[in-house]
């Protein structure tokens, strides 16, 4: 029987990997972003069609959820991996941008959640899928802002599986560390205030730092190939680590001052 997955943020990086991945194990896939008429090589293969879906305005979830199932019958999972990093001295963040990272992150997230339910709950199953991030469990300097919402994401999500377990609906987080797309060029902002140049030094040493990691880790296939898995398992199994299962052990084990100093150590 033919089933059907709905993916957020599939124009690029995981998201396009996913939809690629699933499509070669004979899914049908709903492939959605915010401008899929620039989404050719989506668009051209078999079994895959593409629907706009900005996941910070609902109108455009309900069309993309309605256009899938009028395409396609149904829809067996979604997975929620729209999102971008706000990068730089929690000081000189802007009200605006802190305000659209947790618009994009947080609640675009919990927007297409909400949207999907009833249809999850009326058919009695579905599997939602929210990519968070390695940097939902850990932190680094710099991104305090997108840590929060990844953080943020954990919680609600670990919540959201405790009280859709009885409507037979599954929510799985997935947790990728570096991960090589285009995440450091195109799904990236910065913050930055006129007359603030008390952290230029600091800033200067370590964005080097991090897109060196990211040029030199795997490529989002890695965590498609978790995202299959994770749909497909059949089991309640709420966290899955890509790429970050070390670190996260070390999380686990470590006392805060220990793991500080090892973050501190590493970057």
């Amino acid at each position: 029987m033919d089933k059907v997955i709905l993916v957020t943020g599939a124009s690029s990086g995981i998201g396009n990997e996913t939809v690629k991945l699933f499509q070669t194990k004979g899914w049908k896939v709903a492939a959605t972003m915010r401008t899929p008429e620039k989404s050719e090589d989506l668009s051209r293969i078999v079994d895959v069609e593409c629907f706009r879906l900005d996941v910070t305005e609902p109108d455009s979830i309900r069309s993309a959820i309605d256009g899938a199932l009028e395409k396609f019958g149904q829809i067996d999972a979604i997975v929620n991996n729209a999102g971008y990093a706000l990068v730089g001295p929690f000081e000189a963040a802007a009200s605006e941008q802190i305000e659209r990272q947790f618009r994009t992150n947080v609640f675009g997230l919990m927007n297409v959640c909400r949207e999907i339910l009833p249809y999850f709950r009326e058919r009695g199953r579905g599997t939602i899928v929210n990519v968070a991030s390695l940097g939902g469990r850990i932190t680094f300097p710099l991104y305090s802002l997108y840590h929060a919402t990844k953080w943020a994401v954990e919680g609600f999500s670990e919540s959201l599986q405790h009280e859709l377990r009885p409507f037979n609906i599954k929510v799985k987080i997935i947790e990728p560390g570096p991960i090589k797309t285009d995440f450091y060029e195109r799904s990236m902002d910065f913050t930055s205030k006129e007359g603030l140049d008390a952290y230029n030094d600091y800033v200067g040493n370590l964005i080097p730092k991090y897109e060196k990691a990211g040029k030199n880790a795997p490529d989002g296939s890695l965590v498609a190939e978790v995202i299959y898995n994770a749909v497909c398992d059949g089991s309640w199994k709420l966290r899955y680590a890509a790429n970050s299962k070390l670190v996260l052990t070390l999380r686990k084990i470590l006392p805060d001052a220990a793991f500080g100093w090892l973050i501190r150590r590493a970057i």
